[in-house]
């Protein structure tokens, strides 16, 4: 196997090939959309619990009212779970 890798990075291909073997594709893949959906209901947890919690209406104050520090906050809180669910995918 590893005769072979090296052999193929030595090809002036080298930097478009991607060699994974089958069984760990579908694993790569299973894992990704296990992570992408968890990902998905931390985002929709983490709005809900933004609107519940708010004395105000979200969507009021985003649409009319243009509330720019509420966007803010709303899309810090997104980022901060992007970056838990990123350092949880990489391990």
């Amino acid at each position: 196997m590893h005769a072979h890798l090296l052999k193929l990075l030595d090809t002036k291909f080298a930097s478009i090939a991607l060699v994974v073997p089958v069984n760990q594709l579908v694993d790569l893949i299973i894992t990704t959309l296990a992570f992408t959906l968890l990902g998905l209901i931390l985002f929709a947890l983490a709005f809900w619990i933004i609107v519940k919690v708010s004395p105000f209406s979200i969507r009021k104050e985003l649409e009319i009212d243009q509330n720019t520090a509420l966007g803010i906050v709303i899309g810090s809180v997104i980022i901060s779970i992007a970056l838990i669910v990123a350092a949880a995918v990489h391990g």
